[in-house]
């Protein structure tokens, strides 16, 4: 269990510029220098809470890559500041964005955000409270129960090459079965 958590998927061109040495770009982001990544995914212990994921911002998008499956949390908080958003659609984007991970996970997500929408999202990915864009105040709700992993949480995605491999298995036997069809009509009607 770790000591802290230090976010590990930096924002590109925001946090750090990708090919530094070969780009002649600054960071878009006031500051100088880059951000380093933190060591990964990270399940934290802390007095008083059941065992927690951190997403921090952005991190909550990537699938498979917010919880640590050697120590799986009851839960998974996502801190974030959207207001380099604007006024667009993307607090409802993120919002989604971390819905998902509750599902694909099995548990629940509690999301804070200062300029955006916080929320409460139960392990089903349903939206329990929330505070929209522009809404100051404090969410008072339980932490909804984690389920048991999911298939997803548990094989990630493996389950989607399963279902390509099971697709070209069901196309290649469907048309190898519609060939035998046609050619057994062939004969039968050849021979009378």
């Amino acid at each position: 269990m770790g000591e802290g958590y230090a976010k590990h998927h930096l924002v590109p061109f925001g946090e750090y510029v990708p090919f530094r040495g070969w780009l002649p770009i600054e960071r878009l982001t006031a500051g100088l220098g880059d951000f380093t990544p933190g060591p990964g995914l990270r399940t934290l212990a802390l007095p008083g809470v059941p065992l927690v994921a951190v997403a921090i911002c952005y991190e909550v998008i990537f699938p498979s890559h917010v919880v640590d499956d050697l120590f799986r949390p009851d839960w998974i908080f996502n801190a974030t500041n959207d207001a380099w958003f604007g006024t667009s659609i993307g607090p409802e984007q993120h919002l989604a964005s971390a819905r998902m991970r509750a599902v694909e996970e099995g548990l629940p997500v509690i999301r804070a955000a200062n300029t955006g929408i916080s929320a409460v999202i139960d392990a089903n990915g349903e939206i329990v409270a929330r505070l929209d864009t522009g809404e100051t105040g404090i969410i008072n709700a339980s932490l909804p129960s984690a389920r048991p992993p999911s298939l997803y949480a548990s094989f990630g995605d493996w389950m989607l090459l399963v279902l390509i491999l099971a697709s070209w298995s069901w196309a290649m036997a469907a048309n190898a079965t519609a060939r035998y069809r046609r050619m057994r009509n062939t004969v039968m009607q050849r021979c009378g």
